[in-house]
């Protein structure tokens, strides 16, 4: 519950795929209009319909509550997110319990709660944030070795699937986690977790059927896009390895403690396959590494509990509280553009025509923050909304670090807010 709080509170974005592969598309989806990124277009179609349509059903369910304001509308959208959290805490418990008794097993759940990037990412409409959750949640029930029961490998590979739904690059791990199964001869758990799988795999190609008209339309696309023809690289560049290393030493400190006692192996050999995926592919981004890291601090941390319940609640709780060290540093798994975000929504009321100084389109809200379908635009310089000023529509404007506020007052702009970097002006 704490990172939906947390995102809700601090609104921002880490990533711009954040509002543009699944607030907005949901948005359009829902109510007919809304920014729609290339993935979307039928020359992209590289997204599958699964989580945005989801978003445009409660979407509409808000619409039809007389739920309006933005802010709530994301709250919302927030209550199944939430709610697969709890559910990937309540995993993190159910392996440490494995290892520990129920009691002391109970510090798993604030140990990965807290843990800084778990914060910052498990609240955010991002593929990485929903991948990881179904990602720890299917490699716990595979990790149960010693029931007798088969539904919990079903189930496993279902939620897997799910994990691949969210996120295609997460396939990586679901095939790191198969390959030990068959490595250490769990033929049972492999086969039920494949016939999971391969029922979410169907649901796939029939949702891609309905809404690409193709099965499997958006795998395809992706694959032939991220991995076969090099057009990522091409288009968003790459970049060596080493831009992943300083965030593998933002593992959870208490891992460390783990590693002698030896963690989960069915976490340890899916997050090395996912590191092993993001590392040798050439398009690279900071935010890719995140599943990889809570795989491998969840993994961890059944084996610490146990180090650390024979010295004493102090030290356990001291570990507890440094999941939360990097909160307090600035890295580039932190939202930013919060105040402008804020600020945006609450624009939404009055707002007849909206603007936003000095930014780029993706680095905006989108309709989805302001709520309703006006005419708005980003841009750098006074001359390109000096033409806006003559529309009467146009009564609401953002802009940062004090950029152009004289330009703003002389087309007659007044200041009604301030957030931070960002003031909200109106006429």
């Amino acid at each position: 519950m704490v990172p939906g709080v947390l995102t809700l509170m601090q609104l921002g974005r880490l990533h711009p795929d954040e509002v543009y592969q699944y607030l907005e598309p949901a948005n359009w989806r829902a109510f007919g209009y809304g920014i729609l990124a290339w993935e979307w277009q039928p020359q992209g179609g590289l997204r599958n319909w699964a989580i945005p349509g989801l978003f445009a059903w409660l979407l509409k369910l808000c619409a039809a509550l007389g739920i309006d304001d933005p802010w709530k509308r994301r709250a919302v959208l927030e209550v199944p997110q939430a709610a697969l959290n709890v559910w990937m805490l309540y995993a993190a418990w159910r392996l440490a319990a494995r290892r520990v008794n129920e009691h002391v097993a109970r510090w798993a759940i604030p140990m990965a709660g807290l843990y800084m990037p778990v914060l910052t990412f498990a609240g955010r409409t991002l593929g990485e944030s929903f991948s990881a959750a179904f990602l720890v949640i299917g490699l716990e029930l595979l990790d149960r070795e010693d029931t007798p029961k088969g539904k919990e490998a079903l189930a496993a590979g279902a939620v897997l699937g799910l994990s691949v739904v969210a996120r295609y690059g997460s396939a990586a791990a679901v095939l790191g986690a198969m390959l030990l199964l068959l490595a250490r001869r769990r033929f049972r758990a492999f086969g039920l977790a494949t016939a999971g799988g391969l029922a979410v795999a169907a649901a796939l190609g029939a949702l891609d059927y309905a809404t690409w008209g193709a099965p499997f339309h958006s795998l395809r696309q992706y694959l032939d896009f991220n991995v076969f023809s090099g057009k990522a690289a091409a288009q968003f560049g790459q970049d060596p390895y080493t831009i992943y290393l300083p965030y593998l030493a933002m593992l959870a400190p208490w891992v460390w403690l783990g590693i002698p006692k030896r963690p989960s192996g069915i976490f340890v050999a899916a997050g090395l396959a996912y590191l092993a995926a993001i590392f040798f592919t050439a398009h690279k981004e900071v935010r890719f590494i995140y599943p990889a890291m809570v795989m491998l601090s969840v993994g961890a941390v059944g084996a610490s509990l146990e180090v650390l319940s024979k010295r004493g609640l102090g030290l356990t709780a001291a570990a507890t509280a440094a999941s939360l060290t990097f909160f307090f540093f600035e890295t580039p798994l932190k939202p930013d553009r919060p105040e402008q975000f804020r600020l945006t929504a609450r624009a939404w009321p009055e707002a007849t025509g909206f603007f936003i100084i000095p930014e780029g389109t993706w680095g905006a809200g989108g309709y989805f923050w302001l709520g309703k379908n006006i005419p708005w635009f980003t841009c750098d310089f006074p001359q390109q909304f000096a033409p806006a000023v003559q529309d009467a529509r146009f009564n609401r404007a953002i802009n940062i670090d004090n950029h152009y506020d004289a330009e703003l007052t002389a087309s007659g702009f007044q200041i009604l807010q301030r957030d931070g970097r960002a003031k909200l002006w109106g006429r």
